[in-house]
């Protein structure tokens, strides 16, 4: 009997150790999950232009094709380099960072060219875009091709970011982790990417189907409100891409060397913060350090934008379609 007792208290204590492992996994995950915010917003701004067009009933399959591939390109090839890099070259994480960070600013800056008409194609960029086939088989299995190879980059992104910022660890844990982010981010993008695309046939149906006024009512406005969802969901996503892009790319420059920028940024801020009343000193510097980070990674990314339309798109498309 004694020894029975003493292999459940054994089995209490594995059990224990599993839960608080899995606490941590989770609580890293989310917290590195967090840091990928701008990746994170763009991939749920972008993705639902990839069901325009289809009928209704289409919409949800082709959303849940998408995520099935964004759960490949994250779990199958991208969970295990982000490993090999951690465990075997990890000087080469900043750079890739700060890639990712590049290519954040370039994003958000082409899309802001766009809306201005100063320049950048905003996802429309070359004449073949918009002569994609009329056959609605071949049409889906096209978009859903392009939607998947676009959030391989994104996921990149992502992938990168969260494995930057994990805290030093145990394979396992590393694993454990950056699988966790990859799952709960791309259910959050994909199921909130559905919620949104067919949140104007619910509001459509609430208007339509109901017997009540009010509820009706409440439809209509659904229906009303979603382009401008979707214009503040574009917008948020821009100034998160710029913010975020230009925060990895000033924090490389510390990590390689070149601490002044990001000096300077946090020496301007504490100063912004501490002009503030005491109760707003830390939102007044967060603010401060945000905005001076979003204003960096948009001239930055102004700079790259004829880099990557007369030099970098090109070569992808000859390379990868």
């Amino acid at each position: 009997m004694s020894g029975l007792l003493a292999l459940l208290d054994d089995v209490a204590g594995i059990a224990k150790v599993a839960a608080a492992s899995v606490d941590d996994v989770v609580g890293q995950a989310a917290k590195a999950g967090a840091k990928a915010a701008g990746a994170v917003i763009d991939d749920a701004a972008v993705t639902p232009k990839y069901v325009r067009g289809f009928s209704a009933d289409r919409e949800l399959p082709v959303i849940w094709r998408i995520a099935k591939g964004s759960f490949v390109n994250k779990l199958v090839y991208l969970l295990p380099v982000g490993l090999l890099l951690s465990n075997f070259a990890p000087w080469l994480i900043v750079p890739l960072l700060m890639l990712g960070g590049a290519y954040l600013c370039f994003e958000g800056a082409e899309k802001i060219a766009h809306a201005m008409g100063i320049g950048g194609h905003g996802h429309v960029d070359y004449p073949a875009a918009s002569t994609e086939p009329q056959d609605p088989a071949h049409l889906e299995e096209k978009k859903a091709a392009g939607a998947i190879k676009t959030d391989f980059i994104l996921s990149a992104e992502i992938m990168t970011i969260s494995l930057a910022a994990i805290p030093p660890s145990n394979f396992w844990m590393e694993a454990a982790t950056l699988a966790t982010v990859a799952i709960m981010i791309t259910v959050a993008v994909y199921g909130s990417v559905a919620l949104i695309v067919k949140a104007d046939d619910f509001g459509l149906a609430l208007a339509n189907n109901s017997r009540f006024d009010a509820i009706r009512a409440i439809g209509r406005g659904i229906v009303k409100a979603m382009p401008s969802v979707m214009w503040a969901l574009t917008v948020i996503g821009t100034a998160a891409m710029l913010w975020v892009g230009g925060s990895i790319i000033v924090h490389g420059l510390e990590a390689l060397g070149a601490p002044w920028l990001g000096h300077l940024i946090h020496d301007w801020a504490y100063a912004l913060g501490h002009a503030l009343p005491e109760n707003f000193v830390g939102a007044g510097e967060w603010v401060a350090k945000a905005s001076m980070d979003g204003v960096f990674g948009l001239a930055f990314g102004l700079a790259l934008i004829p880099v990557g339309e007369k030099i970098v798109t090109p070569i992808l498309r000859k390379t990868i379609g």
